[in-house]
């Protein structure tokens, strides 16, 4: 039986969940007796040490009485998912409008598979991205251009951090 990231999922979420903790991220690294289970957590206002440390140990249990992590021993890792993190499910591009992304597309629009701009919109599995503006400077309204691209041409896309 193989690694199944849902269920992990599922029971990370379910013992987060009466800490008021979002599962943003489960994946299993390594092989043999060097695999490292990360589950990236999050909350409104962001996620302590404690939140992730409490999560640990209440998990690694029930990881282990379930047996949800097949194959032996591994490394539990709970975290942040950081300043830059990914976007992948539509609940987290709806949650994160108006946030600066960067993104790469799988098949190129306009002849280009990577931009950069801010996230204005999310409907019906298409977001809108507005170009033109930069970290440094804002573009004039002319410079600036809006692109729509569907949520399944993303192949990767995450938050660009930006500090006032």
């Amino acid at each position: 039986m193989g690694f199944d990231a849902e269920r992990v999922r599922e029971i990370a979420e379910r013992v987060g969940a009466s800490a008021g903790l979002e599962v943003v991220e489960v994946e299993l690294r390594g092989a043999g007796n060097s695999r490292m289970l990360r589950i990236f957590i999050d909350k409104p206002g962001g996620v302590t040490h404690g939140d992730c440390a409490n999560l640990s140990r209440e998990l690694s249990t029930i990881l282990d009485v379930e047996d949800a992590v097949p194959g032996g021993s591994y490394v539990l890792e709970v975290s942040s998912p950081g300043l830059d993190r990914k976007l992948s499910r539509p609940v987290e591009f709806e949650r994160f409008t108006g946030s600066r992304v960067k993104l790469t597309t799988r098949e190129p629009i306009d002849g280009n598979r990577h931009f950069e701009g801010r996230l204005e919109s999310f409907r019906e599995g298409r977001l809108t991205l507005e170009l033109g503006e930069t970290k440094k400077k804002k573009a004039p309204e002319e410079k600036r251009r809006k692109l729509e691209i569907e949520l399944k041409n993303v192949e990767k896309a995450n938050l660009v951090p930006e500090l006032w």
